[in-house]
């Protein structure tokens, strides 16, 4: 089991090593001031000193990408359970939901600020209208995706519709829902930050990572926006690694992947 973890973690390890030293060999060779390109000491040292901001500005940026991260699973699993019901319902809104992905966010800010106000409800918003599409169409495929056999079997038993779904669909399109939620996952801080951006606020000293975003741009303060970038990556590495711990606990028991992962 020792040797099996070392297998894992030596590569990335060792790759971080080598792109550290490439990026100060980087900063000698061409001598750029940090405000042009920092090095990993100045970043981490810019972190230690900006620490109590940056803490703060993440706590409100993952409370907003919480937020819409639950609305999205939630509304994205009612609207796979609509989806996955009839053809008719497949074909009549499957194109609009196209359209509500495909359309910028950033074009109808005006309107989420006017809807749901500034401030968290708008940064909630928008990280919904970022995550919850990969919920949405993983779920419905997973609750098309019962095998057919079964299907077949709960049908000539006489299973109620309700009966198929709580029996077989839906455990069959549990491990795309947690697929979706994965990716969702990766997505929600980034709506937040950019949420933060377009809709948010900074009253009362609250303003998350995005706003941090902007104050140290404007402030030339360079190894502290990439300080803000690690903070960010750090936040969203904890929303999957948070998914991660419910996609086992839901299904090392029972499902194919991890009965071939113990083996």
């Amino acid at each position: 089991m020792k040797r099996r973890a070392w297998i894992v973690w030596l590569p990335p390890v060792l790759s971080g090593a080598f792109l550290i030293a490439l990026w100060y060999a980087g900063r000698a060779a061409t001598g750029l001031q940090s405000w042009i390109l920092p090095t990993p000491g100045e970043i981490f040292q810019a972190a230690w000193n900006e620490h109590a901001t940056l803490l703060r500005a993440a706590g409100g940026t993952a409370v907003g990408a919480l937020g819409g991260f639950l609305v999205a699973a939630l509304a994205g699993l009612a609207i796979a359970l609509v989806l996955g019901g009839a053809r008719w319902l497949r074909t009549g809104l499957y194109p609009w939901l196209l359209v509500v992905q495909m359309t910028p966010v950033i074009v109808v800010a005006p309107i989420i600020v006017l809807w749901a106000g500034p401030g968290l409800p708008g940064i909630i918003t928008v990280t919904f209208l970022i995550s919850f599409f990969p919920i949405v169409v993983n779920t419905t495929q997973g609750l098309l995706s019962a095998e057919a056999p079964m299907v077949d079997l709960f049908r000539m038993y006489g299973a109620t519709r309700w009966q198929e779904l709580q029996l077989l669909r839906l455990p069959s399109a549990m491990p795309y829902f947690l697929a979706g939620l994965r990716i969702a996952a990766t997505l929600a801080p980034i709506g937040a930050i950019f949420g933060e951006y377009l809709v948010g606020n900074a009253s009362g000293g609250t303003g998350g990572l995005g706003f941090l975003v902007y104050v140290y741009n404007t402030q030339i303060k360079i190894p502290a926006l990439f300080a803000t970038a690690l903070t960010s990556c750090l936040l969203g590495f904890i929303f999957v690694a948070a998914v991660s711990w419910l996609n086992w606990a839901l299904l090392h028991h029972w499902h194919d992947s991890f009965e071939r992962h113990d083996r």
